[in-house]
Formats: C-alpha cells, structure tokens, sequence
C-alpha cells in the first residue's frame, strides 16, 4: 500500500478481501449440496477456477482428483451485521437484571480497552471462529475509530486497518462499514466511551472513510449509527456520500422502544421517517434491527426495497423484543441474518431464531420454511453486503462452501428428503467439518487451517481486555 502510513506494531497490513486465487482449476465433489430446491440433490461435482465457480454438476461420481465434501454442503454463509469486540462480553453479562441501555455500559468498559494491537488479536481469533461457523463474509459494523478519550491515531483509520488485516488472516471476507457517531443523543455531546466512536462533524467522518476505501483490496460501505448518535443533516450527508460512490450503507433503526421515543419528542418523527427524509433507505440499504415499527415505518421500508437485518439471539440476549419479520418480508423488504453482539456464533441458529421468534408472537408455524431460512442466511446476506452473485452454489458466484457433517446425533436418522429441514432446525456449528472461502480450505476436519487453536487465540485476545 504505497504511501500508507505503517500499521501498529503487532498488525498486519494487509486488505480485508483475499487475492484473486491464482491456483488451477479445483474439483469439490459433494455428497449432497443444496443448489436452491426444497431437498438436496446427490453426487454433486462443483468446478472452481480463480475462486468462482465455473459449473456445477449433478448425480455423477466422483470425479478423479476432486476433493471430497463428506456430508451435506451448504453455501457459505453471510454475516450481515457484527460487532468483532462484543465477542468479550459473552457470559459476563447474564448476572443480576437489567435491559439494552445496562448491557452498554458493560459493552463502553470493553471499548475503553481496546488498542489496535487488542482489536486485531480479538477480531482475528473472532472471525475465525465464524469460518468454524460457517460464515464466509462478514460487515462488521466498525465505530470504535479513535484512542482513549478521542485522541486521533496518526492513521486515523488504525482501528479500520486491525480489522481489515485480522479478517485477512482469518480468511473471511470483510465488508467495513465505517460508522458515523456524532452525539450521545439530540443535542447531548458524546461522553466516556463515547468519545473513541465520535468524529467532531460530518466532514471529519467522511475524509476517514474516504481515506479507508482506497486502501488496496477493501470494500468499504457508510454506516449511520443511529438517529440518536447522528442528527439528521448529517445522516443527509452519509447517505449522499454513500450514494455518489454506489456504496452500501446501513444503520441501526428502532432497537428499542426508547429509541423511538427519544426521536419523536426530539424531531417529532420517528427513526424511519427520519432516515428516509435524509435520503437514508432505498436497495443499497439495510435497516439493522427495525424491531420497534409502526405499520407506516414498515410500509416505508418494505416499499423502497430497504434490507433488514434481524439478529434473533442478540435481540433476545438484550431483551429487546421481536420484530415483524413477516410482515416485512411480505411488503418487500429482503431479510438478513448475523451474529451482531457475538452472544453466540451461530448461523444456524438465527436462521430457525427467526421462524420460532414468529411462531411465539403469531403462535402458528411454518411463517418461513427452511428455504427461505437458508436463502436469508445466504444469497440475502450476501447481497445485503453488496455480493450480488453471492449466497448460492451455480456458476458465476464466489466458491464460498461449507459442509455439514451427517454422522452426528444431531442429524442422525434425517432422510435424505428432509436434509434442507434438517440442517436448518437440528444442525449447528459443531456439524461443520469443512468450509472453502473463495476456493481454498479454510476449515478442514473442523479445524481453521490458518488460525489453528481458535480456542486459544479467543482466551489470550478477551484475558487481554478483561483481565489488563
């Protein structure tokens, strides 16, 4: 990267996206792979050059010199929305009560923590541990730019930079969605923690992230935090930066009920008609939440054609409700799923969160099926993070493969008839035994081939911001 200032000691530089593969053609013969269809189908042959697939085949043998993929493959799975350092907090905070605003002031005290050289370890041991999960692309949703107390790094997109180097050698995909955090509320300057995610105006966010997407190799989308950290004018001009550059942009809509309240009594409008007066919602977007709705606030989302990310464990973690999945699916509104505050790493999990989330608020069953649950955890979140051809096993999309194992308990007894089901309501990260990034093993036998002991990376990287 010519001309970059050097990366801290202890990270690496280097872009978020692996190099276009260089290696010769590759055969992966399935036992069974999902290509789109209500069951799966048998004897599955998927041809790969340069990281893309080429072709797919079905009901063949093995082809001679083709890796074998034991089990049912799936494609990899998108992470739409995550927060790397949040993986910390998981089991320090479930003692005593408490909500969403008790939760952030234990989630602040990580954050203080953080330098660059913390961050990358954290998100390195982090995002491998979501390769052993399966997921093959992450939008890390990145506020924490600045040091203790708002002191500006000399690179003022060191923390930008860990993230990207520690998903390079991770080997998952990075999507940065550098955030703009201007208040702590209407009006309210940032305090404690605070001060590490805020810029002092708009045009300070936007030369950083300016900055950050030309560095070699990253794809770089806007994020508005929320209309409680960024008022309107400046959302306005997010949305515009985002726009004259064809790049993604999400934000954070309607978590909670106070949010809500906090935005009418301030603007006398709600988060959605704000976001959608600064020009925020439309295809490139995506709603993170959007748990707290009115029907005018679904209808807007669902008739622009506005994502919505839906995170099942974490809202259930924080407390934060259920939201109208269905409703705004049906009105138009393309559904995507992640690990978000890392309470679990778990695809599969979020996909049947989602459906049993329904089945309480509507006490019936069956509102998605497993097809739609897959493709929401797959093509959806791909292109939810700008991967257009992502998401699904057929020529001309990332060789992005992940296979599940069918000898567990877990799986034991399903017919091959009910495999999609299976998968989607039994399986978890501990059936996953291979995953292939861009058409090289990332994960073989359940084992990261790069990061090794992710167990132990994960110890030494969270004793390092709770134990200093």
């Amino acid at each position: 990267m010519t001309g970059a200032p050097p990366p801290a000691p202890g990270v690496p530089a280097g872009p978020s996206l692996m190099p276009v593969s260089t290696d010769p053609p590759v055969e992966y013969y399935c036992d069974y792979a999902w290509l789109g269809a209500e069951t799966a189908a048998a004897g599955v042959t998927v041809h790969v050059h340069g990281g893309t697939i080429q072709a797919v085949s079905t009901g063949g043998s093995r082809p001679h010199g083709a890796r074998h993929l034991a089990g049912l493959t799936l494609p990899g799975f998108a992470n739409t929305h995550s927060h790397a350092f949040h993986r910390a907090l998981r089991g320090r905070a479930q003692r005593g009560q408490g909500n969403f605003w008790t939760w952030r002031e234990m989630m602040y005290s990580v954050a203080e923590l953080l330098t660059p050289e913390r961050y990358f370890a954290l998100a390195r041991a982090v995002y491998a541990e979501m390769a052993l999960a399966g997921f093959t692309v992450v939008g890390e949703f990145h506020y924490v730019h600045h040091g203790p107390g708002g002191a500006r790094y000399g690179d003022p997109n060191e923390m930008g930079r860990a993230l990207l180097a520690a998903a390079q050698e991770a080997a998952v995909r990075l999507v940065l969605l550098d955030t703009c955090y201007l208040e702590a509320g209407p009006g309210r300057a940032v305090e404690g923690a605070q001060h590490r995610f805020a810029d002092r105006d708009v045009d300070e966010w936007a030369e950083r992230a300016t900055q950050l997407a030309r560095v070699d190799g990253a794809v770089v989308g806007a994020a508005i935090h929320s209309v409680r950290a960024v008022p309107p004018a400046a959302a306005r001009l997010v949305a515009d930066w985002a726009r004259q550059r064809s790049a993604l942009l999400h934000f954070h809509c309607s978590e909670q009920a106070a949010e809500n309240e906090e935005a009418l009594a301030a603007y006398g409008a709600t988060p959605v008609e704000l976001l959608d007066g600064a020009g925020a919602v439309g295809p490139r977007s995506v709603a993170v939440h959007a748990t707290h709705l009115s029907d005018a606030d679904a209808k807007t989302l669902g008739e622009s054609g506005t994502g919505v990310y839906m995170c099942p464990t974490t809202e259930r973690d924080l407390g934060d409700g259920i939201g109208p999945a269905r409703r705004l699916f049906a009105l138009g509104s393309p559904l995507s799923l992640g690990s978000d505050s890392q309470a679990v790493v778990d695809p599969f999990e979020e996909m049947r969160g989602l459906e049993m989330n329904e089945r309480l608020a509507s006490r019936r069953r069956g509102n998605f099926n497993a097809v739609q649950l897959l493709e929401t955890a797959t093509a959806a979140g791909c292109r939810a993070l700008g991967e257009r051809a992502g998401g699904r096993l057929g020529p001309g999309a990332p060789a992005d493969l992940v296979t599940i194992s069918l000898d567990g308990p877990g799986l034991a007894g399903i017919t091959e008839d009910f495999l999609v089901e299976g998968a989607v309501f039994a399986a978890g990260p501990g059936d996953v035994t291979d995953v292939v990034v861009a058409g090289r093993p990332v994960v073989a036998g359940g084992r990261h081939l790069l990061v090794g002991d992710v167990a132990g990376a994960l110890r030494l990287a969270i004793n390092a911001l709770t134990q200093p």
